[in-house]
């Protein structure tokens, strides 16, 4: 299989690879080569590889999709890491990708009370009437 992870600015990995570990929104999973065709969102966790003959390499990634498609694997990401040692990677996601998750929670939150403000703003202009 070829696994190749895609950031919004570049390719960050495209590697030939035995076997993949990854996380999504209903767990973990394992693909294999002969592995019927798949797609799953991701939540920020470990990605893992296993290159032909190698060990296995971890990435961090943040939510995103994976899809796989024939003998190709599309990883696509906002955010990923690869990284020296396992214990550096699981600080990188518990510190800085969930921190983002917390942020765009926030974020859609303020972003909800201005729309309801908007539309209670609407409602009143227009006399209270629904035409």
């Amino acid at each position: 299989m070829r696994l190749k992870v895609l950031l919004p600015e570049k390719v960050l990995l495209d590697q030939e690879t035995e076997k993949i570990n990854a996380e999504g929104e209903n767990g973990s999973f394992v693909l294999l080569p002969r592995h019927v065709d798949f797609v799953s969102s991701l939540v920020p966790g470990l990605l893992s590889y296993t290159p032909p003959g190698g060990e296995e390499v971890f990435l961090a990634t943040d939510h995103g999709i994976l899809v796989k498609c024939g003998d190709e694997v599309l990883v696509s990401t906002r955010l990923a890491v690869l990284g020296p040692e396992l214990g550096t990677l699981e600080r990188i996601v518990e510190e800085n990708f969930k921190e983002v998750s917390e942020k765009e929670r926030s974020t859609r939150s303020a972003l909800a009370r201005l729309e309801a403000d908007l539309a209670r703003r609407f409602f009143e202009w227009s006399g209270g009437r629904y035409e």
